[in-house]
């Protein structure tokens, strides 16, 4: 399917939509924004991939806490360096649409809260995560024993095996009682 960023012919269009939760109108505007971070030069490039630093610059990931999970979570790149290229983009950008599935935006969001990536959302990347919500400033930042209390209770309440970890099913069993949940996990271009 590699394509140019400068031209996205209507079969590719197509294709493209078949494969995502995005309409054509939005495949259209992400290809434009995609193309915007390129260089005169990579424009004809087929498969291009823009580094995790430029794709950081669009506005829509620049607010989000977990940007750089994000990026590494749907980075298709043997480097493992977050960088995207215009299809890795697509998917993320389908994940994050308001189309997508309650199942489709648990998977991606266990995936970018296990920042260790093996499979188990575990006491470490819990704190990871609570310190990426809460920022990590001392006037942010809670105290060791806040935290320890904050993932005994998210452990209590998640962690139906009782293993000391959440794994997928457990996070998606905890995802369907909260309402909110598939109306946030959204990034509009």
């Amino acid at each position: 399917m590699g394509t140019t960023a400068s031209q996205l012919g209507k079969d590719t269009l197509s294709e493209y939509q078949e494969l995502t939760f995005l309409t054509k109108q939005e495949i259209l505007l992400a290809h434009k924004r995609f193309s915007e971070l390129l260089t005169k030069d990579e424009k004809d490039i087929p498969n291009i991939r823009i580094s995790l630093e430029r794709i950081l610059t669009l506005p829509e990931l620049k607010s989000n806490p977990f940007r750089k999970r994000i990026c590494h979570v749907f980075s298709t790149s043997e480097h493992k360096d977050g960088s995207l290229t215009f299809e890795d983009f697509l998917d993320l950008l389908s994940a994050f649409s308001d189309s997508a599935t309650m199942e489709i935006k648990s998977h991606y969001a266990f995936r970018i809260f296990d920042f260790d990536d093996d499979g188990t959302l575990d006491s470490d990347d819990l704190q990871k995560l609570v310190n990426c919500l809460t920022g990590e400033t001392d006037e942010t930042r809670l105290t060791p024993e806040e935290m320890r209390q904050l993932i005994t209770n998210i452990l209590e309440e998640s962690d139906i095996d009782k293993d000391g970890t959440v794994n997928l099913s457990e996070f998606q069993h905890v995802i369907s009682r909260s309402p909110d949940f598939v109306s946030s996990f959204k990034i509009v271009l």
